[in-house]
């Protein structure tokens, strides 16, 4: 059984109904169990900012699927929420990545894990430090990541209240 970290974001409304069937989905796949979930997060948009802030969250699942095959299933619950991809991090119904797969590195043409920037994202490290504070990205813990993050970028990162 593999242990997998999933990272959840959506940013158009109704976006707590976006994470809700993307968590739905996942459980009716018999291949994955989902073990733990963080707290939903309200988070200010990195990259391209002309757009409504993002709900945010991490779940730990196991799973029998190969890294490529649950990207399948992680792009095909994109699609069936509706999510279009036409601006770079721009406004999406649903997000699901791969942050971690077991402790392997893997670099494909279609998946890098771990991701590749989440060691610079405070609504990816908060989180994940919510669920698994154990974890280690290379050679650093999530702990050590988040001190190293700029004040900002994890004050714009907030426990929704909802």
């Amino acid at each position: 059984m593999n242990r997998v970290y999933l990272g959840l974001g959506t940013n158009i409304e109704p976006r707590k109904s976006h994470l809700e069937k993307a968590l739905e989905q996942l459980k009716q796949n018999e291949a994955i169990t989902i073990v733990k979930q963080s707290n939903r997060y309200e988070t200010a948009p990195v990259g391209y900012t002309e757009q409504a802030d993002f709900l945010n969250m991490v779940v730990e699942i196991k799973t029998t699927l190969s890294p490529e095959l649950l990207l399948d299933r992680c792009q095909t619950i994109e699609k069936e929420l509706g999510r279009e991809r036409t601006i770079r991090f721009g406004p999406r119904t649903i997000d699901l990545d791969i942050l971690l797969y077991n402790e392997e590195n893997i670099k494909t043409e279609r998946l890098t894990v771990p991701h590749p920037r989440m060691h610079e994202r405070g609504f990816v490290l908060i989180p994940l430090a919510e669920i698994a504070p154990h974890i280690k990205i290379g050679e650093e813990t999530i702990d050590k990541l988040l001190n190293k993050l700029p004040k900002q970028e994890r004050d714009d990162v907030k426990v929704w209240q909802q």
